[in-house]
């Protein structure tokens, strides 16, 4: 009767260890959470003629590069290729050459995978 007693014992305690490690939570099971990226080595924006078609497209664009990489969509080293490249259309735009400004944009966004 003494070895029923301690065979049930010991398995209802192994059971008990069994079960409580099942429901045990560890910080590797919690979701982890991801701090989105912060635009960085954005150049103030130039002074673009207000009119014009490509200070439209520069800024829409812009708004967008802004929203994309700070939902982490987009890595921040393409983020900064892609201010490089709109430096040169909003230097092109502020200086009244349109058409190469929206080039250069339109070049950008197809490069980048945006509709351009």
């Amino acid at each position: 009767m003494q070895k029923v007693r301690l065979a049930s014992t010991a398995g209802a305690l192994l059971l008990a260890l069994g079960l409580g490690a099942c429901n045990q939570t560890t910080a590797a099971n919690q979701p982890q959470v991801v701090a989105a990226a912060v635009p960085t080595g954005t150049a103030p924006r130039p002074d673009l003629p207000p009119q014009a078609a490509c200070t439209k497209d520069y800024d829409h664009y812009q708004d967008i590069l802004k929203a994309d990489v700070t939902t982490g969509n987009v890595d921040q080293k393409v983020y900064e290729q892609i201010q490089g490249e709109l430096s040169k259309a909003s230097s092109a735009c502020a200086a009244g050459r349109d058409g190469e400004a929206l080039a250069l944009i339109r070049a950008s966004k197809s490069r980048h995978g945006y509709h351009a």
